[in-house]
């Protein structure tokens, strides 16, 4: 049945990566700019412009540089980047590890605090502490990333002079960019977790073990945590691909030279085939985010297997 899921989930996200690359590769083409002005500069001779248009293919109609494109992508072919000559598919995986080590300790900073956030607002429900931990969820999720980000690093790089200001020249370089990716991953994921474990109380099997006698500690700490996990989880995998979003920006304000950082370089430069790359990279997250997310809920659902 895992198989089959697979399969009919991948087959269902071809439209959508499809749709993603094609709207992304004619916007790309409609932003203002030329990429060989990029490489020779505006006071280059016309006619060593035109020779670069040329080898790289970009007199070439429209729709005829699409089909080329997405041709190569069925033959396995990422492209070069219009900049360096490089394998696109290079590039990435170049950059790939420094997104991934931002986007594991982010994830790790929000399950610490998402968690017990979720169950103390949870347990005392409509009290202080419930007021104090939604707020905390609210400022998460309301501040953006390029606001949070320069504020951090005003306090505790400049003013404080505790932690580096940018770059990822020593570990202490990653403590601004997961608190800023980290913290509103946090609000969301608390929000679920409160939601879920106040739903999981008012269930028929819990009203049934408090009658027979279960103890509130257990209710809570064992036969509701297990209910509220199937949600939180299957969230939790959801946040895969869009921490990936959210390091866009975080990259970009702490100069992390990761998959983000790298995007938005490609779009300074218009280099149309790397981000294009970097936008399906993505969008392949996005996708397999999903997949695992429904695969977690099968596992800790045995009632949706029966369906």
């Amino acid at each position: 049945m895992l198989l089959r899921l697979c399969f009919f989930r991948l087959l269902e996200s071809l439209p959508t990566i499809l749709g993603v690359v094609t709207l992304v590769f004619f916007l790309l083409h409609l932003v203002p700019g030329d990429p060989v002005d990029a490489l020779l500069g505006e006071t280059a001779l016309a006619a060593d412009k035109e020779a670069l248009r040329i080898s790289m293919h970009l007199d070439q109609p429209l729709w005829s540089q699409y089909t080329s494109y997405i041709y190569g992508l069925s033959q396995g072919d990422w492209g070069k980047s219009i900049i360096s000559q490089r394998d696109i598919w290079t590039l990435i995986t170049e950059r790939l590890p420094a997104t991934a080590q931002l986007a594991a300790t982010s994830l790790l900073l929000a399950i610490l605090l998402a968690l017990p956030l979720g169950m103390l607002a949870a347990r005392f429900a409509g009290r202080t502490q419930d007021k104090l931990a939604m707020t905390f969820s609210l400022l998460g999720v309301s501040i953006p990333n390029f606001w949070l980000g320069p504020m951090l690093m005003l306090v505790f790089s400049v003013l404080l002079g505790w932690l580096p200001v940018s770059g990822m020249a020593t570990p202490a370089s990653l403590v601004l960019p997961t608190i800023t990716l980290g913290t509103a991953l946090a609000a969301v994921l608390s929000r679920m977790a409160r939601a879920s474990w106040l739903d999981s109380m008012q269930s028929d099997p819990i009203r049934t073990a408090r009658a027979m006698g279960v103890s509130e500690a257990t209710l809570w700490w064992k036969h509701s945590a297990r209910m509220t996990a199937i949600p939180v989880v299957t969230m939790f995998a959801l946040q895969l691909g869009a921490v990936l979003g959210g390091a866009v920006i975080t990259e970009t304000v702490f100069d992390w030279p990761g998959l983000g950082l790298l995007t938005i370089e490609a779009i300074q430069r218009r280099d149309y085939p790397l981000v294009q790359g970097c936008v399906l990279f993505i969008a392949l997250v996005y996708v397999l985010a999903n997949l695992l997310a429904d695969l977690l809920s099968l596992w800790l659902d045995p009632r949706q297997r029966a369906v």
